[in-house]
């Protein structure tokens, strides 16, 4: 329900290359800084708590641990003082904002990172499931009984820890 006039008088004022990053990321925030004449970029990296707005008013929430304590700095998005957003690290959440991790000190504040399916990955999948169906098949032959044990091993390895297998 915003007016269309509003929206095309932001269009000026709205970025054009807007970096690609969701809530739980850990990012690198260049900033602009003025001091006097001079100018310098300075970062803040931390991880992404919350985006929120639309249009020009889009904004973004970064949180770090400086000297033990919690910094959270919010950005507009289409700022003209921020000169790039660069991605360090993809997080996996399930919420869209992240203040449970207000209360988390150490450790506990590290979120997951995305996992991403490569191609190479997504091959050694599919020979996976070609030996599981090899395997199940109703000839249990020699070939049958040797895929179905290189199927195991391959897989116990991978599910285990060398220390928790018995």
């Amino acid at each position: 329900m915003t007016n269309k006039i509003l929206e095309a008088i932001e269009a000026d004022y709205l970025k054009k290359d807007i970096p690609q990053f969701t809530v739980g990321d850990t990012v690198d925030v260049h900033t602009r800084i003025l001091e006097g004449e001079k100018e310098r970029i300075q970062i803040f990296s931390g991880v992404v708590l919350m985006k929120k707005g639309k249009g020009i008013n889009e904004m973004f929430t970064v949180r770090r641990i400086v000297n033990n304590e919690g910094v959270e700095r919010i950005f507009p998005l289409h700022s003209p003082f921020i000169s790039k957003v660069t991605v360090k690290r993809g997080g996996e959440t399930r919420r869209a904002k992240l203040f449970y991790l207000r209360d988390r000190v150490g450790k506990a504040v590290k979120l997951t990172e995305k996992r991403t399916i490569g191609k190479k990955e997504a091959a050694e999948g599919t020979e996976k499931r070609e030996l599981a169906a090899a395997a199940s098949s109703g000839s249990r032959g020699a070939a049958g009984a040797s895929a179905l044990t290189t199927l195991r091993c391959s897989v116990r390895r991978t599910a285990l820890p060398t220390r928790l297998r018995r």
